[in-house]
């Protein structure tokens, strides 16, 4: 055992509620909060701007709600706000649009413990309230440093792979975003997330950190925006997964790249890797982009 090993702290995770769906919340999207969540991450695409549709990664706002209250019925009190985010992948079988009611659920699904901390994974779901279709599935993880969960319990999130070998090579294409100085106040509320961290300097540096970090979830949405308008004709509907590792943090301020390279093609869908970085280190990794031809 390491020297890192022998200082973590165990914590007991509260097995009643593995695979405990949370209650159902319900989410009534409008024009006008899918063109909030836009502006609020910088993408340009037209209809993601007027609010004709959801940009992928809007998916989290209407399950939010959902992904927290299952994590609270498993994970101790006393380290629930150190959560950060670990990984995130989204199934899509249809956009949003506005008008749609949408109803979500989540639950967790297992817990394991690492060398540098313990990851909690989460499964959610998101339907239309008036069809029942399946709008979307989640799988994500809660990253707590530091912590020792015990043995490992349940089951883990579908892996994301990290497709080195097609990364080899020159990617496709590059687009670059910057993340504004006020960017964190503006994603906080489009997003519904208040998390202290994002908007207070002094939580921040309480917490460890140098300060204010941006929302993992709004990077993740600007990499979504340069990929889409790259690979995928800026059309959200081609869109079928879409999945990331939040490797580093991001900070108001950063000028970020995003790097795309093609895997390969399976029953009319796309395969493409791709990666976040800002100066040199990657703050989203095993980036995975699955797009209907």
């Amino acid at each position: 055992m390491t020297e890192q090993d022998t200082t973590r702290t165990i914590h007991e995770f509260d097995r009643a509620g593995l695979n405990l769906w949370c209650d159902e919340e319900r989410f009534e999207v409008t024009r006008e909060r899918l063109a909030e969540y836009a502006a609020a991450t910088n993408d340009p695409i037209d209809a993601h701007r007027s609010g004709d549709v959801a940009s992928p990664v809007f998916a989290i706002v209407p399950v939010f709600d959902a992904l927290m209250s299952p994590a609270v019925d498993v994970v101790p009190m006393e380290i629930f706000g150190r959560i950060t985010h670990g990984e995130q992948d989204f199934h899509f079988h249809r956009p949003i649009r506005p008008g749609d009611e949408l109803v979500s659920k989540g639950r967790v699904i297992g817990w394991e413990s690492k060398s540098t901390g313990a990851l909690v994974y989460i499964h959610l779901t998101c339907h239309d309230d008036v069809t029942g279709e399946l709008v979307n599935e989640q799988y994500l993880s809660g990253f707590f440093r530091g912590v020792d969960a015990g043995p490992k319990v349940g089951e883990a999130i579908p892996e994301i792979s990290p497709n080195t070998d097609a990364k080899q090579g020159e990617p496709i294409a590059e687009v670059s975003a910057h993340v504004d100085d006020d960017q964190t106040f503006r994603y906080a509320p489009a997003s519904g997330d208040p998390v202290p961290i994002h908007l207070d300097e002094d939580v921040a540096k309480e917490a460890g950190l140098p300060g204010i970090i941006a929302h993992g979830l709004c990077t993740m949405a600007m990499a979504g925006w340069g990929v889409l308008s790259q690979v995928a004709d800026s059309d959200v509907s081609r869109v079928k997964r879409f999945a990331v590792r939040f490797s580093k943090f991001v900070f108001p301020g950063d000028d970020l790249s995003t790097r795309i390279w093609k895997v390969g093609t399976t029953d009319g869908v796309t395969t493409y890797a791709f990666e976040t970085i800002r100066d040199g280190d990657v703050v989203l990794s095993n980036g995975v982009a699955e797009i209907a031809d």
